[in-house]
């Protein structure tokens, strides 16, 4: 099979189509202090500046020869265009919600100027640089914070989950609410060029039992996502990022309507491909901190080619990276899937 181009690789493996080699994507981030310093763009300035946003989102490619790039770094630009308190970190530390902004769900009405609000348009703005810059060649992934993660950080973890057992009525309105973020910023995202769409929803059995997601979370995904469609743009891949431990939840994953689902380490790679049964494309799982940044660059390519070989449709770190991580150890990955062509 002659080589295909990033994109189209990309676009082939969601559209379940055959490909020359796996994919190896960024759903959350790949950004690395190395790679700021090579192109000269730091945190924190980078999240509300399309153009460095842009720049150092280039590196997943440019640098580390990964098929996609994704310019939202961290779960704060939605919180941060509400009026909500946020420390943007440091060169090697991701943005943090220092303060919830809401303890009614009638507190919140959506903003009709929010997709102009400055830390919104950074990332719209940036995402048409890329799609300017990569044309046809680089998938571009975008991200929404869902309905869960939009209320663990504008409510509270602590008010979330005790409200899932004190009033999960008022946890249902807020979920319901916040959902309108989601719908239209993944929209404008769309229009703006991405060709998938990272779905950030932290209903993680860390947290949660699965019981409250199939009660709470899993009626409202299949609900949004149908409106999600009825609106957008054009029909893409979603692909739901949930961190920590999912198994005894993905068979409700995969009966969303969600794309793929992107998966931690923390779970056993063979039993979730018996789990999701093909019903939804898996997206994973380099161990970010054992492998990736303690580990050696054999260690990388040898956990990335355990996932080929178990059938690991799409490759990816589990989670958004250390930043510490050095960009050598990256790049074994794609090495490393490069390798299982020959």
């Amino acid at each position: 099979m002659k080589k295909m181009s990033s994109r189209e690789r990309v676009l082939a493996a969601f559209a379940r189509q055959p490909v020359d080699r796996p994919p190896v994507i960024t759903i959350s981030s790949v950004m690395t202090v190395e790679s700021q310093n090579i192109v000269g763009v730091k945190l924190p300035e980078t999240h509300n500046d399309a153009e460095k946003m842009a720049a150092l989102a280039a590196t997943a490619h440019d640098l580390l020869g990964f098929d996609n790039v994704m310019p939202y770094f961290g779960m704060q630009q939605d919180s941060q265009a509400l009026g909500g308190k946020v420390n943007l970190g440091q060169i090697d530390t991701m943005p943090a919600i220092t303060e919830p902004l809401y303890s009614d769900p009638d507190e919140f009405t959506y903003p009709e100027d929010f997709l102009d609000r400055p830390p919104v348009k950074a990332v719209l703005d940036a995402i048409r640089l890329l799609r300017k810059k990569y044309g046809d060649e680089v998938a571009i992934c975008g991200k929404v914070i869902g309905p869960w993660s939009a209320t663990m950080v504008l409510i509270g973890v602590e008010n979330l989950l005790i409200g899932t057992i004190d009033d999960p009525d008022k946890i249902k309105r807020f979920l319901e609410k916040f959902s309108i973020l989601a719908i239209k910023f993944g929209a404008a995202q769309i229009e703006a060029g991405i060709d998938i769409l990272n779905w950030n929803d932290h209903a993680t059995g860390d947290l949660v039992s699965a019981k409250t997601y199939e009660e709470l979370l899993f009626p409202l995904h299949k609900t949004v996502l149908k409106e999600f469609h009825a609106n957008a743009p054009k029909r893409i891949p979603i692909i739901l990022h949930t961190c920590g431990k999912t198994l005894d939840r993905m068979p409700l994953f995969a009966q969303t309507g969600f794309d793929g689902f992107h998966f931690d380490s923390k779970n056993d790679v063979a039993e979730s491909l018996k789990l999701t049964a093909g019903n939804i494309l898996l997206c994973g799982c380099v161990t970010n901190v054992e492998v990736l940044l303690n580990g050696t660059r054999e260690d990388v390519k040898k956990q990335t080619s355990d996932l080929v070989k178990a059938g690991v449709p799409i490759i990816s770190p589990e989670c958004a990276i250390p930043l510490r991580v050095k960009n050598d150890n990256l790049r074994a990955i794609v090495e490393a899937v490069e390798a299982s062509r020959q």
